[in-house]
């Protein structure tokens, strides 16, 4: 067993999303710094960026439902909303910004125009939708929305799921025409294809076994090579663990006070896939409808159009799944060794406030093949079984942490990054958005990890985001000017793209 000891200023662990845009972006601003990638699969973004165990859409709370609440005096507090599509229109600019400098050849393959659509039905529903659309539509950021109750419109804008419907139903709809759909793990692959040309040097087929602080205030990452077993030893004076599911072992692992007092939850998914051309060929929209009661966020029912090896796709879900694996190719005891003096109070006061999650889990996880069509149905009513197959999607580990506003044990919904008081070390846990905000979550961590270097990094920073440090919902010419120059470079243009 060799010992060897590697010296390196970056070590990301994990090669998603999130490591592929933490990297290019330094190797933009500093590119002499050295940087190490450790992923113990064989390739790129192949667990949670994977365009199979990823929804795909560019989150732009265009049509995410759960991003808009209904207060209790009925309005409709659209300030998540506002914030996610913000985020995603960084990731925009820096997409566009890696185009016109040559580092992404052709758009296409990883990013489609495509209409991002709400829909709901029954009156209550309905009445809700136009209250969402009357305060998104007054909004610079969700300019072009469009909402109908009307079924001869609706059927205009998807015919699949008004055919055979019964006319006396309630039924509305909202229709933004500049959504996309976006393929993650294309992107993935495109960015670490960049990077190995920038000498960083990426290793497949390593996992990250153990983590710690040197006398000397470094961090030695203990690496396992997965074919020969034999173990390397890298130190640097920065790590990102962006390791999906698995961050929240390796944060453990680091010892920071930051990590302590937190959980994790893993749930996963459940899509079905038309594979039948004809019916794929009568949508062309992401539609979101409304959640369960006692559903998580992340179990929003969506009938979506995907782009996916260069063919137009049709899937439905998630339905939501449980096994105690943080990751797909992670191990059944995930779960359990997760769970520290440090945070088993976090856990069992989760456990006990969220026993609804547990039961909608139980309950989705029981369900037969023709209960699934039966809610695929009342999207699709003519949906037919042999038309449609099961395709299971990435784990999702959803952070539970103790929170002033919901106290011990709080399950959270988002994206959270822990970082270390001294900015030496960072890990990305938590579910959606996520990849749609990579490039502004990454920013974020290198404010809180680089304080020093932001000053003199600005100019660069600003030239691949032109808003950075801008709010583009009170600059709406800037706001316009970034629409119309990101969906020019990135082919966005054309409403309809003919695809075999």
């Amino acid at each position: 067993m060799s010992n060897s000891e590697t010296k390196t200023d970056v070590i990301l662990i994990g090669a998603g999303i999130m490591s592929a845009t933490l990297g290019t972006i330094l190797k933009e601003l500093v590119p002499e710094w050295e940087i190490t990638v450790l992923e113990k699969l064989a390739n790129a973004g192949e667990e949670s960026s994977n365009e199979w165990n990823n929804a795909g859409t560019g989150h732009a709370a265009l049509c995410e439902l759960n991003y808009t609440v209904e207060k209790p005096d009925g309005s409709v507090d659209i300030s998540k909303a506002i914030k996610i599509n913000e985020q995603f229109q960084v990731s925009m600019q820096f997409w566009s910004y890696l185009v016109n400098s040559k580092l992404i050849k052709n758009p296409q393959d990883f990013i489609m125009p495509l209409p991002h659509m709400s829909m709901v039905q029954g009156d209550k529903n309905v009445t809700f939708l136009k209250k969402r659309f009357e305060a998104l539509s007054n909004n610079p950021l969700f300019h072009g929305m469009e909402f109908s109750d009307d079924p001869v419109k609706l059927m205009e804008w998807i015919p699949l799921i008004m055919q055979e419907r019964p006319s006396n139903e309630a039924i509305a709809a909202t229709k933004i025409d500049s959504g996309t759909d976006v393929n993650f793990g294309a992107l993935t692959h495109m960015l670490f294809g960049h990077l190995k040309t920038r000498n960083v040097d990426i290793k497949f087929k390593h996992s990250v076994d153990n983590i710690k602080r040197t006398s000397d205030g470094l961090w030695e990452v203990k690496v396992r090579n997965v074919d020969s077993g034999s173990v390397e030893r890298h130190t640097a004076k920065f790590v990102f663990i962006g390791g999906g599911g698995g961050s929240l072992h390796l944060l453990q692992k680091s010892g920071i006070p930051e990590g302590k007092h937190i959980g994790g939850f893993p749930v996963s998914g459940i899509f079905m896939v038309c594979n039948n051309p004809e019916v794929v060929a009568q949508h062309h929209a992401k539609v979101y409808g409304k959640a369960k009661v006692g559903a998580p966020p992340m179990s929003v029912p969506h009938l979506d159009t995907r782009y996916i090896d260069n063919k137009k796709s049709l899937l439905f879900g998630p339905f939501a799944g449980f096994t105690p694996k943080f990751l797909k190719t992670g191990s059944v005891f995930d779960l359990v060794t997760s769970i520290k003096p440090s945070n088993v109070l976090t856990m069992l006061a989760a456990g006990a406030k969220e026993m609804s999650l547990t039961k909608y889990l139980i309950q989705q996880v029981m369900l037969s093949k023709e209960q699934r069509m039966e809610e695929l149905r009342e999207f699709i009513p003519n949906a037919k079984l042999e038309d449609w197959d099961l395709v299971v999607a990435g784990q999702r580990v959803q952070v539970i942490k103790d929170t002033a506003e919901g106290g011990k044990g709080t399950l959270q919904f988002g994206t959270e990054v822990i970082t270390a008081a001294d900015g030496s070390i960072a890990a990305l846990l938590g579910a959606s958005p996520g990849a749609s905000t990579a490039v502004h979550v990454m920013l974020e961590v290198m404010k809180k990890c680089f304080p020093q270097h932001m000053e003199e990094w600005e100019p660069k920073i600003k030239e691949m985001i032109p808003s950075y440090g801008v709010l583009l919902m009170e600059n709406p010419e800037l706001l316009h000017e970034i629409h119309s120059s990101t969906a020019e470079t990135l082919g966005l243009r054309e409403k309809e793209l003919v695809y075999s």
